[in-house]
């Protein structure tokens, strides 16, 4: 287990085709060798939003060829590889499934090591993969399929502290990006929108900040933007620019705000376990809003924790962060067979109580 790793990632969780190559040396920082990855915005662009099927068949016929050019990209063959980490939930089952056949087979045919890696694990364990991050660490994970605060204790371990009961920050951007006539993916044309807004001009509530924990609502927020959206339809019949500007504005720094606070009350959850490196990271696809990421900084700058956040390629789904997982998880004698199967449901951590309600991917773990 000492050994230098090289290890092929592949990741098909929702709709994203992506495989990475990823070189670790013990003692070492990992090497990202390749990354490829494919979106599907086009595919699902008159929907307004992911269809599940077509994701599917856009896995299916895209996976074996990133593989190939993941491979190219490192200058490498399967032969030379170590291992193979694959996406095994949670997500949609057609994706998952996809990957997860694919990679069985790659195995079948090579007989190198198969790890089936879960899909929030990867993301948790980016920070290790970018920055070394020493265990424990705080970790934020918001996307647009989940939301919840983690203590990382080791490549295996994780401890919710708190998370979405309803839709996840990222889902609610996308609908919010939907109700004001904005194209899809919406969180990057929302954020655009409120930098030129007025985030005071609408009382946008922040749900659940009257309740102890770090449990976080989004669904309410989304409504009341429904409603400023709809007063203002009845008024004047139509949005103008500014309108439309000053809703982004509102809604997201709502969502900043209830961020920032819930990470107060874990960080000082995580703060009295006394680590002697104290360190906040945040990773997913929300956390490349500029103005969310300076919020949480601004809060970590206060209690005296580093913060870490991922590269954008880094933040969204990738396969990189899968084919790191797979590492950690094989040094730590993480093995699986034939026998792997693709998982819609997968908790962090199983000993936490499932979280009530639900969102793009279902119901929340």
């Amino acid at each position: 287990m000492a050994n230098t790793l090289t290890f092929l990632g592949i990741e098909s969780s929702c709709d994203d085709t992506a495989a990475a190559v990823v070189r670790h040396q013990p003692g070492g920082s990992a090497q990202v060798l390749a990354s490829i990855v494919e979106g599907q915005t086009a595919l699902h662009a008159d929907f307004g939003g992911v269809v599940p099927e077509i994701a599917a068949r856009a896995h299916a016929e895209r996976l074996d060829h990133c593989v190939e050019r993941a491979l190219a990209q490192a200058g490498l063959r399967l032969a030379d590889l170590d291992g193979i980490a694959v996406t095994a939930g949670p997500g949609l089952i057609g994706g998952v499934l996809s990957g997860v056949m694919l990679a069985k087979g790659l195995t079948a045919a090579t007989g190198l090591p198969l790890v089936g890696v879960n899909h929030l694990a990867g993301h948790a364990l980016t920070p290790r993969l970018n920055d070394g991050l020493a265990f424990p660490y705080l970790m934020l994970l918001v996307s647009g399929g989940h939301c919840q605060f983690l203590i990382a204790h080791s490549a295996d371990r994780f401890e919710r502290l708190g998370g979405t009961i309803d839709d996840a920050p990222g889902e609610a951007f996308d609908k919010t990006a939907k109700l004001l006539g904005l194209a899809q993916p919406g969180g990057p044309l929302v954020q655009a929108e409120a930098v030129l807004g007025d985030a005071k001009r609408f009382a946008f509530p922040r749900p659940l900040l009257d309740r102890a924990g770090c449990d976080m609502s989004f669904s309410g927020l989304k409504t009341a933007l429904l409603r400023a959206r709809d007063a203002i339809l009845t008024e004047k019949g139509g949005l103008t620019v500014q309108d439309r500007r000053d809703l982004c504005a509102g809604f997201q720094a709502a969502v900043a705000d209830v961020l920032a606070e819930k990470t107060r009350r874990a960080l000082a959850i995580y703060l009295a376990l006394a680590p002697k490196m104290p360190a906040f990271a945040v990773a997913g696809g929300v956390a490349a809003n500029t103005a969310i990421r300076a919020k949480l900084e601004t809060v970590c700058a206060d209690s005296d924790t580093a913060f870490f956040a991922p590269p954008l390629a880094l933040c969204t789904d990738n396969a990189a962060m899968i084919a790191w997982a797979g590492i950690e998880r094989f040094r730590a004698g993480g093995r699986d067979d034939a026998s792997l199967s693709a998982r819609p449901r997968w908790p962090l951590d199983a000993t936490a109580a499932p979280m009530l309600g639900s969102g793009k991917k279902g119901a929340k773990s």
